[in-house]
């Protein structure tokens, strides 16, 4: 479908064809990061087929592979949310499945080992289909919806990274290792053909030649809110990833079956991500109602309350209710910060302010992990719980603090 005109009147009260456009994001952000995700079951056996034999080099090896995509798009993600400015948005999403679509079934004909993590490392660069939609969302919806739409795709981001796994843990042996990457393949295939047949994106010259005039962070009038928002994305995905290297040890502690340690630990891990699955779009119609700052602060000190319990839980249901509760707590900040920053700058900046908070995030969740494993390791794994309870504290302090006067 061909694009239409669209004016500065149009582009402040969203685009007509909204609803579709959140709706194919939707589907595509949801089988794309299913497609991603599949692999973490098996990519052990992977690596191990492809040649690597030593324990340590395979446990190496996977981490480096799944690590590479997250690496490589937490340098580009501001590329493509620029070039999004300039040439539309729903190009980086054409790209972006396109590019997934090779990429993951090249995986599935790999030869070697470095030809696993090289294509990981294109898919981070040449993907993010889920942060150009975030974009898409953002700048095509109605601003008094927006954090709602966000929050709807928010829930499909994540159940995505819920349902991926459990789907790469049944599909190999049906079909094999290889079959599946190229299933995955021909999954994303679908969402680019819908992508680029349903989505409809009305052009802005005026938005394109400011996009092009302005080095993008140079145009933001007041940039106070928009560095709360980077630096809130960033400690949101660290206070989320901080836990996860010491989640099994610390199930381990509490489980009185030893053989049933994974199996809790995955619902530990399952329950945070599926309270977030059923919060996001309601806590996104909540800030579109009394105000995304109010939101931002409350989840934050919510979700710190919640992980003082989780330092001295004395068994494992205990800390999956918790854990789900925090997943609550947080889901509507990812929604309630991309909205803020869409309303925060011009429509020519957003996609690449956008990029530039994917890449905060990343760096948080990269950071969080390191920084949860040594604290846990050296100090104590209640003091990783307690530590990032001062931090999500801080948080909610610095987040009321600088919010706009005119904010509730």
């Amino acid at each position: 479908m061909t694009d239409t005109p669209m004016d500065a009147a149009d582009a402040a009260a969203g685009s007509v064809y909204w609803k579709r456009n959140l709706t194919i994001s939707l589907i595509g952000s949801f089988t794309t990061i299913v497609a991603m995700t599949l692999l973490l079951p098996f990519l052990p056996l992977y690596v191990e087929e492809l040649g690597v034999s030593d324990h340590p080099a395979i446990v190496q090896w996977s981490g480096i592979a799944y690590g590479a995509t997250f690496f490589a798009a937490a340098f580009v993600a501001p590329l493509w949310g620029r070039l999004g400015d300039i040439y539309g948005r729903k190009l980086m999403l054409v790209r972006a499945s396109l590019g997934m679509t090779i990429a993951i079934s090249l995986m599935g004909m790999a030869g070697d080992v470095w030809q696993l993590v090289a294509l990981r490392l294109f898919v981070g660069l040449a993907g993010g289909y889920s942060s150009g939609s975030m974009v898409l969302v953002a700048t095509q919806t109605p601003k008094d919806r927006s954090a709602w739409a966000l929050g709807m795709l928010s829930s499909g981001i994540m159940a995505g990274n819920l349902v991926g796994p459990l789907i790469g843990g049944v599909l190999p042996p049906i079909i094999g290792i290889r079959g599946t990457f190229l299933a995955a393949g021909g999954i994303i295939f679908l969402a680019f053909l819908a992508t680029a047949f349903l989505i409809k994106e009305e052009k802005s010259p005026s938005r394109k030649q400011a996009a092009k005039a302005s080095g993008g962070w140079s145009s933001i009038p007041d940039k106070g809110p928009v560095i709360a928002m980077l630096l809130t994305g960033m400690l949101l995905m660290l206070a989320n990833m901080s836990i996860e290297p010491i989640i099994t040890v610390y199930v381990a502690q509490l489980a009185k079956e030893q053989s049933q340690v994974t199996m809790i630990s995955g619902v530990v891990m399952s329950a945070a991500a599926l309270g977030s699955i059923l919060s996001a779009s309601r806590l996104g119609k909540l800030a579109d109602r009394i105000g995304h700052w109010p939101v931002i602060a409350g989840a934050l000190a919510v979700a710190a309350v919640l992980l003082i319990p989780q330092a001295f839980v004395t068994s494992s249901w205990q800390l999956i209710i918790l854990r789900f509760l925090m997943g609550i707590a947080l889901g509507g900040l990812l929604p309630c910060i991309s909205a803020v920053i869409r309303h925060s700058v011009p429509d020519s900046a957003a996609g690449s302010i956008l990029g530039l908070s994917v890449s905060s995030q990343y760096v948080g969740q990269v950071a969080g992990p390191v920084l949860g494993g040594f604290v846990g390791g050296h100090i104590g794994m209640p003091s990783v719980f307690l530590g990032t309870c001062v931090l999500l504290a801080g948080g909610a302090v610095f987040t009321w603090i600088v919010k706009p006067k005119d904010e509730n």
